[in-house]
Protein backbone atom coordinates (compact mmCIF):
# COMPACT_ATOMS: atom_id res chain seq x y z
CA UNK A 1 0.00 0.00 0.00
CA UNK A 2 1.35 3.41 -0.95
CA UNK A 3 1.45 5.60 2.12
CA UNK A 4 1.91 9.35 2.23
CA UNK A 5 2.90 11.61 5.09
CA UNK A 6 2.91 15.40 4.90
CA UNK A 7 5.66 17.18 6.79
CA UNK A 8 4.63 20.37 8.54
CA UNK A 9 6.43 22.78 6.26
CA UNK A 10 4.36 25.50 4.59
CA UNK A 11 6.58 27.91 2.77
CA UNK A 12 6.88 30.00 -0.37
CA UNK A 13 7.96 28.68 -3.70
CA UNK A 14 8.76 30.50 -6.90
CA UNK A 15 9.30 27.91 -9.61
CA UNK A 16 11.91 30.10 -11.22
CA UNK A 17 13.85 31.59 -8.33
CA UNK A 18 16.09 33.63 -10.58
CA UNK A 19 13.79 36.59 -11.28
CA UNK A 20 15.75 39.76 -11.92
CA UNK A 21 13.53 41.48 -14.49
CA UNK A 22 13.13 44.58 -12.30
CA UNK A 23 16.57 44.50 -10.73
CA UNK A 24 19.99 45.23 -12.17
CA UNK A 25 23.48 46.24 -11.08
CA UNK A 26 26.17 48.27 -12.82
CA UNK A 27 28.47 45.40 -13.73
CA UNK A 28 29.26 43.85 -17.08
CA UNK A 29 28.73 40.36 -15.65
CA UNK A 30 27.53 39.13 -12.25
CA UNK A 31 26.02 36.23 -10.33
CA UNK A 32 24.46 35.77 -6.86
CA UNK A 33 24.04 32.42 -5.14
CA UNK A 34 22.46 31.23 -1.92
CA UNK A 35 25.25 29.01 -0.60
CA UNK A 36 23.26 26.35 1.29
CA UNK A 37 20.52 25.78 -1.29
CA UNK A 38 22.89 26.30 -4.21
CA UNK A 39 20.20 28.27 -6.02
CA UNK A 40 21.11 31.16 -8.30
CA UNK A 41 19.19 34.27 -7.29
CA UNK A 42 20.56 36.65 -9.91
CA UNK A 43 22.70 36.40 -12.99
CA UNK A 44 23.88 38.76 -15.69
CA UNK A 45 25.89 37.19 -18.52
CA UNK A 46 27.44 34.77 -16.00
CA UNK A 47 29.31 32.75 -18.64
CA UNK A 48 30.85 35.74 -20.38
CA UNK A 49 34.64 35.42 -20.46
CA UNK A 50 36.49 37.75 -18.09
CA UNK A 51 40.01 38.43 -16.94
CA UNK A 52 39.74 37.43 -13.27
CA UNK A 53 42.55 39.75 -12.14
CA UNK A 54 43.35 39.29 -8.44
CA UNK A 55 40.38 36.97 -7.92
CA UNK A 56 42.91 34.50 -9.38
CA UNK A 57 44.56 34.57 -5.96
CA UNK A 58 41.67 32.56 -4.52
CA UNK A 59 42.94 29.54 -6.46
CA UNK A 60 46.54 30.26 -5.45
CA UNK A 61 45.42 30.00 -1.82
CA UNK A 62 43.37 26.85 -2.51
CA UNK A 63 46.42 25.05 -3.93
CA UNK A 64 48.37 25.85 -0.77
CA UNK A 65 45.48 24.82 1.50
CA UNK A 66 45.18 21.52 -0.37
CA UNK A 67 48.86 20.78 0.18
CA UNK A 68 48.67 21.75 3.85
CA UNK A 69 45.73 19.40 4.34
CA UNK A 70 47.58 16.54 2.65
CA UNK A 71 50.66 17.12 4.82
CA UNK A 72 52.90 18.13 1.90
CA UNK A 73 53.18 21.71 3.13
CA UNK A 74 52.94 23.47 6.47
CA UNK A 75 52.32 27.04 7.52
CA UNK A 76 55.71 27.40 9.21
CA UNK A 77 57.69 26.23 6.20
CA UNK A 78 59.81 29.01 4.71
CA UNK A 79 60.52 29.82 1.08
CA UNK A 80 63.50 31.81 -0.16
CA UNK A 81 62.45 34.88 -2.14
CA UNK A 82 63.77 35.03 -5.70
CA UNK A 83 64.56 38.12 -7.73
CA UNK A 84 61.65 37.15 -9.96
CA UNK A 85 59.22 37.44 -7.04
CA UNK A 86 60.82 40.60 -5.67
CA UNK A 87 60.67 42.31 -9.05
CA UNK A 88 56.87 42.50 -8.85
CA UNK A 89 57.10 44.48 -5.59
CA UNK A 90 59.17 47.13 -7.34
CA UNK A 91 57.06 47.35 -10.51
CA UNK A 92 54.05 49.21 -9.14
CA UNK A 93 51.85 46.16 -8.56
CA UNK A 94 50.06 45.51 -5.27
CA UNK A 95 52.74 43.96 -3.09
CA UNK A 96 53.68 42.47 0.24
CA UNK A 97 57.13 44.12 -0.17
CA UNK A 98 59.30 41.06 0.28
CA UNK A 99 63.03 41.31 -0.51
CA UNK A 100 65.41 39.07 -2.45
CA UNK A 101 66.92 36.49 -0.14
CA UNK A 102 64.20 36.78 2.54
CA UNK A 103 63.03 33.47 4.02
CA UNK A 104 59.29 33.93 4.41
CA UNK A 105 56.85 31.49 6.01
CA UNK A 106 53.97 30.02 4.05
CA UNK A 107 51.54 31.61 6.49
CA UNK A 108 52.97 35.08 5.96
CA UNK A 109 52.93 34.60 2.19
CA UNK A 110 49.28 33.52 2.37
CA UNK A 111 48.40 36.59 4.42
CA UNK A 112 50.32 38.73 1.98
CA UNK A 113 48.31 37.22 -0.87
CA UNK A 114 44.86 37.20 0.73
CA UNK A 115 44.91 40.42 2.75
CA UNK A 116 47.45 42.65 0.99
CA UNK A 117 46.85 41.16 -2.49
CA UNK A 118 50.60 40.87 -2.93
CA UNK A 119 51.61 39.75 -6.40
CA UNK A 120 55.17 39.24 -5.17
CA UNK A 121 53.89 36.86 -2.48
CA UNK A 122 51.99 34.88 -5.14
CA UNK A 123 55.11 34.29 -7.19
CA UNK A 124 57.13 33.38 -4.09
CA UNK A 125 54.52 30.83 -2.99
CA UNK A 126 54.17 29.44 -6.52
CA UNK A 127 57.93 29.00 -6.93
CA UNK A 128 58.27 27.48 -3.47
CA UNK A 129 55.57 24.91 -4.19
CA UNK A 130 56.09 24.06 -7.87
CA UNK A 131 59.56 25.35 -8.75
CA UNK A 132 58.28 27.80 -11.34
CA UNK A 133 55.16 29.93 -11.67
CA UNK A 134 54.34 28.26 -15.00
CA UNK A 135 54.24 24.84 -13.33
CA UNK A 136 52.12 26.25 -10.53
CA UNK A 137 49.64 27.66 -13.07
CA UNK A 138 49.26 24.16 -14.51
CA UNK A 139 48.35 22.94 -11.01
CA UNK A 140 45.83 25.77 -10.72
CA UNK A 141 44.12 24.93 -14.00
CA UNK A 142 44.00 21.22 -13.12
CA UNK A 143 42.30 22.13 -9.84
CA UNK A 144 39.84 24.33 -11.72
CA UNK A 145 38.89 21.36 -13.89
CA UNK A 146 38.43 19.20 -10.78
CA UNK A 147 36.10 21.80 -9.23
CA UNK A 148 34.05 22.04 -12.43
CA UNK A 149 35.26 25.42 -13.66
CA UNK A 150 34.61 24.68 -17.33
CA UNK A 151 35.59 28.06 -18.78
CA UNK A 152 38.74 28.85 -16.81
CA UNK A 153 42.43 28.77 -17.60
CA UNK A 154 45.09 30.09 -15.26
CA UNK A 155 48.32 31.44 -16.75
CA UNK A 156 49.85 32.87 -13.56
CA UNK A 157 49.42 32.87 -9.80
CA UNK A 158 48.49 36.51 -9.28
CA UNK A 159 46.08 37.49 -12.05
CA UNK A 160 48.29 40.18 -13.55
CA UNK A 161 47.44 40.89 -17.17
CA UNK A 162 47.78 37.83 -19.39
CA UNK A 163 45.39 37.05 -22.28
CA UNK A 164 45.44 33.37 -21.33
CA UNK A 165 44.34 34.00 -17.73
CA UNK A 166 40.58 33.79 -18.19
CA UNK A 167 37.47 32.73 -16.31
CA UNK A 168 33.77 33.60 -15.79
CA UNK A 169 31.84 34.86 -12.78
CA UNK A 170 30.07 31.48 -12.63
CA UNK A 171 33.43 29.70 -12.40
CA UNK A 172 34.67 32.16 -9.77
CA UNK A 173 31.50 31.39 -7.80
CA UNK A 174 32.26 27.65 -7.98
CA UNK A 175 35.82 28.32 -6.81
CA UNK A 176 34.56 30.46 -3.92
CA UNK A 177 32.12 27.72 -2.92
CA UNK A 178 34.91 25.18 -2.91
CA UNK A 179 37.12 27.36 -0.74
CA UNK A 180 34.42 28.03 1.85
CA UNK A 181 33.19 24.42 1.99
CA UNK A 182 36.54 22.65 1.99
CA UNK A 183 38.59 25.07 4.08
CA UNK A 184 36.34 26.80 6.63
CA UNK A 185 39.19 27.47 9.06
CA UNK A 186 41.60 28.78 6.44
CA UNK A 187 38.83 30.89 4.93
CA UNK A 188 39.02 33.07 8.04
CA UNK A 189 42.15 34.69 6.58
CA UNK A 190 39.86 36.37 4.05
CA UNK A 191 38.02 38.26 6.81
CA UNK A 192 41.16 39.71 8.42
CA UNK A 193 41.18 43.47 7.92
CA UNK A 194 44.91 44.12 8.04
CA UNK A 195 48.30 42.47 7.78
CA UNK A 196 51.63 43.77 9.10
CA UNK A 197 54.81 42.59 7.41
CA UNK A 198 58.06 43.18 9.28
CA UNK A 199 60.04 43.75 6.12
CA UNK A 200 63.80 43.56 5.69
CA UNK A 201 65.60 46.91 5.57
CA UNK A 202 62.74 49.13 6.64
CA UNK A 203 59.91 49.77 9.04
CA UNK A 204 57.05 47.26 9.26
CA UNK A 205 54.34 47.81 6.68
CA UNK A 206 50.67 47.45 7.65
CA UNK A 207 48.20 47.06 4.81
CA UNK A 208 44.43 46.87 5.02
CA UNK A 209 42.29 44.27 3.33
CA UNK A 210 41.21 45.61 -0.05
CA UNK A 211 37.70 44.15 0.18
CA UNK A 212 35.49 47.23 0.81
CA UNK A 213 32.54 45.19 2.08
CA UNK A 214 34.45 44.11 5.18
CA UNK A 215 34.09 47.67 6.43
CA UNK A 216 30.30 47.79 5.99
CA UNK A 217 27.63 46.37 8.31
CA UNK A 218 26.54 43.67 5.85
CA UNK A 219 28.05 40.66 7.57
CA UNK A 220 30.72 40.31 4.86
CA UNK A 221 33.52 37.85 5.65
CA UNK A 222 35.45 37.65 2.34
CA UNK A 223 36.62 37.09 -0.30
CA UNK A 224 38.73 38.93 -3.01
CA UNK A 225 38.92 42.09 -5.08
CA UNK A 226 40.42 42.46 -8.55
CA UNK A 227 41.46 45.16 -10.99
CA UNK A 228 42.89 45.25 -14.48
CA UNK A 229 42.67 48.15 -16.89
CA UNK A 230 41.19 45.86 -19.56
CA UNK A 231 38.58 44.42 -17.18
CA UNK A 232 38.04 47.30 -14.78
CA UNK A 233 37.04 46.46 -11.21
CA UNK A 234 35.84 43.10 -9.93
CA UNK A 235 34.87 41.55 -6.63
CA UNK A 236 34.11 38.11 -5.27
CA UNK A 237 32.22 38.67 -2.02
CA UNK A 238 30.34 36.74 0.62
CA UNK A 239 28.10 37.63 3.51
CA UNK A 240 27.15 35.41 6.42
CA UNK A 241 24.17 36.48 8.48
CA UNK A 242 21.91 34.49 10.84
CA UNK A 243 23.20 31.16 9.59
CA UNK A 244 22.74 32.08 5.94
CA UNK A 245 25.47 32.75 3.38
CA UNK A 246 25.24 34.50 0.02
CA UNK A 247 28.07 34.58 -2.53
CA UNK A 248 28.23 37.33 -5.15
CA UNK A 249 30.68 37.71 -8.02
CA UNK A 250 30.79 40.79 -10.21
CA UNK A 251 33.20 42.01 -12.88
CA UNK A 252 33.38 45.03 -15.13
CA UNK A 253 32.47 47.67 -12.55
CA UNK A 254 33.57 51.04 -13.93
CA UNK A 255 34.88 52.47 -10.65
CA UNK A 256 35.97 51.39 -7.19
CA UNK A 257 32.88 53.06 -5.80
CA UNK A 258 30.64 51.12 -8.20
CA UNK A 259 32.35 47.88 -7.17
CA UNK A 260 31.61 48.51 -3.51
CA UNK A 261 28.16 50.05 -3.88
CA UNK A 262 26.77 47.66 -6.48
CA UNK A 263 28.11 44.52 -4.78
CA UNK A 264 26.51 45.64 -1.50
CA UNK A 265 23.30 46.36 -3.39
CA UNK A 266 23.25 42.87 -4.90
CA UNK A 267 23.89 41.11 -1.60
CA UNK A 268 21.33 43.24 0.25
CA UNK A 269 18.75 42.48 -2.45
CA UNK A 270 19.36 38.76 -1.98
CA UNK A 271 19.11 38.95 1.79
CA UNK A 272 15.93 41.02 1.86
CA UNK A 273 14.01 39.54 -1.06
CA UNK A 274 14.56 35.84 -0.36
CA UNK A 275 14.25 33.46 2.59
CA UNK A 276 16.25 30.29 3.11
CA UNK A 277 14.17 27.35 4.36
CA UNK A 278 15.65 24.22 5.90
CA UNK A 279 13.70 21.13 4.82
CA UNK A 280 15.96 18.33 6.08
CA UNK A 281 19.41 17.93 7.60
CA UNK A 282 21.91 15.31 6.56
CA UNK A 283 22.00 12.14 8.72
CA UNK A 284 19.16 13.40 10.95
CA UNK A 285 15.93 11.37 11.35
CA UNK A 286 12.98 13.24 9.90
CA UNK A 287 10.04 10.83 10.24
CA UNK A 288 8.92 7.37 11.39
CA UNK A 289 7.37 4.98 8.89
CA UNK A 290 5.47 1.76 9.57
CA UNK A 291 7.17 -1.65 9.73
CA UNK A 292 5.46 -5.02 9.15
CA UNK A 293 6.39 -7.99 11.34
CA UNK A 294 9.41 -6.30 12.85
CA UNK A 295 10.65 -6.08 16.43
CA UNK A 296 9.86 -2.36 16.14
CA UNK A 297 6.58 -1.01 14.82
CA UNK A 298 8.26 1.89 13.05
CA UNK A 299 11.65 2.86 11.70
CA UNK A 300 13.16 6.32 11.41
CA UNK A 301 14.21 7.55 7.99
CA UNK A 302 16.69 10.21 6.92
CA UNK A 303 18.31 11.82 3.88
CA UNK A 304 21.99 11.83 3.00
CA UNK A 305 22.24 15.50 2.09
CA UNK A 306 21.14 18.79 3.56
CA UNK A 307 18.03 20.01 1.77
CA UNK A 308 17.35 23.75 1.61
CA UNK A 309 15.13 25.87 -0.58
CA UNK A 310 15.51 29.56 -1.28
CA UNK A 311 12.13 31.22 -1.31
CA UNK A 312 11.11 34.64 -2.69
CA UNK A 313 9.33 36.52 0.09
CA UNK A 314 6.95 38.39 -2.18
CA UNK A 315 5.31 35.36 -3.87
CA UNK A 316 3.97 33.14 -1.12
CA UNK A 317 2.33 29.86 -2.07
CA UNK A 318 2.04 26.60 -0.19
CA UNK A 319 4.99 24.28 -0.68
CA UNK A 320 4.37 20.73 0.50
CA UNK A 321 7.04 18.30 1.61
CA UNK A 322 5.69 14.75 1.38
CA UNK A 323 7.05 11.36 2.41
CA UNK A 324 5.83 8.43 0.30
CA UNK A 325 6.57 4.73 0.74
CA UNK A 326 5.07 1.35 -0.10
CA UNK A 327 4.20 0.21 3.37
CA UNK A 328 4.20 -1.06 5.92
CA UNK A 329 7.82 -2.02 5.17
CA UNK A 330 8.41 -5.73 5.83
CA UNK A 331 11.18 -6.65 8.26
CA UNK A 332 14.07 -7.32 8.32
CA UNK A 333 15.34 -3.84 7.46
CA UNK A 334 19.00 -2.96 7.21
CA UNK A 335 20.40 0.48 7.99
CA UNK A 336 20.61 2.54 4.80
CA UNK A 337 18.03 0.48 2.94
CA UNK A 338 16.07 2.83 0.67
CA UNK A 339 12.54 2.81 2.05
CA UNK A 340 10.77 5.68 0.33
CA UNK A 341 10.95 9.17 -1.12
CA UNK A 342 10.87 12.69 0.24
CA UNK A 343 9.07 14.76 -2.37
CA UNK A 344 8.90 18.52 -2.70
CA UNK A 345 5.72 19.51 -4.52
CA UNK A 346 4.05 22.73 -5.61
CA UNK A 347 0.36 22.66 -6.52
CA UNK A 348 0.62 18.86 -6.77
CA UNK A 349 3.49 19.17 -9.23
CA UNK A 350 6.71 17.39 -8.28
CA UNK A 351 9.65 19.78 -8.01
CA UNK A 352 12.33 17.51 -6.52
CA UNK A 353 12.55 14.16 -4.77
CA UNK A 354 15.14 12.51 -2.54
CA UNK A 355 15.72 8.92 -1.36
CA UNK A 356 14.82 8.14 2.24
CA UNK A 357 17.13 5.74 4.06
CA UNK A 358 16.55 3.53 7.10
CA UNK A 359 18.27 5.07 10.11
CA UNK A 360 18.77 1.71 11.87
CA UNK A 361 18.35 -2.05 11.54
CA UNK A 362 14.97 -3.59 12.38
CA UNK A 363 14.96 -7.33 12.99
CA UNK A 364 12.14 -9.67 12.02
CA UNK A 365 9.86 -11.09 14.73
CA UNK A 366 10.17 -14.80 15.56
CA UNK A 367 7.77 -17.26 13.92
CA UNK A 368 5.26 -17.31 16.79
CA UNK A 369 5.16 -13.53 17.11
CA UNK A 370 4.75 -13.13 13.36
CA UNK A 371 1.79 -15.53 13.42
CA UNK A 372 0.07 -13.55 16.21
CA UNK A 373 0.78 -10.31 14.40
CA UNK A 374 -0.71 -11.66 11.17
CA UNK A 375 -3.85 -12.84 12.96
CA UNK A 376 -4.25 -9.44 14.64
CA UNK A 377 -3.91 -7.76 11.28
CA UNK A 378 -6.53 -9.99 9.66
CA UNK A 379 -8.98 -9.38 12.52
CA UNK A 380 -8.26 -5.82 13.57
CA UNK A 381 -6.16 -4.34 10.79
CA UNK A 382 -3.39 -3.62 13.29
CA UNK A 383 0.17 -3.69 11.99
Amino acid sequence: MIKTKFLAILITLLLSVNSNAAFDIKARTAILQDYLSGEILYEKDPDKSIYPASMTKIMTAIIAFDLIRSGDLNLNEKFLISENAWRLSSAGYSSMFIMVGDAVSVENLLKGIIIASGNDACVALAEGIAGTEDEFAIMMTAKAVEIGMENTNFANSSGINNPNNVSTVRDIMLMSNYLIKEFPEEYKYFSEKEFTWDRTGGDPITQGNRNPLLYKSLGADGIKTGYLAVERYSLASSVYRNGRRLIAIGSGFNTKNDRSKESAKLLTWGLTRFDLIEIAKINTPIENIDVWLGKKKTVEVYVKADIYKTIPKARKKNLKVVITYNGPIPAPIKKDDILGKLKVTYKNELIEEYDLFAFEDVKKLNVFSRLLKSINFLIWGDV
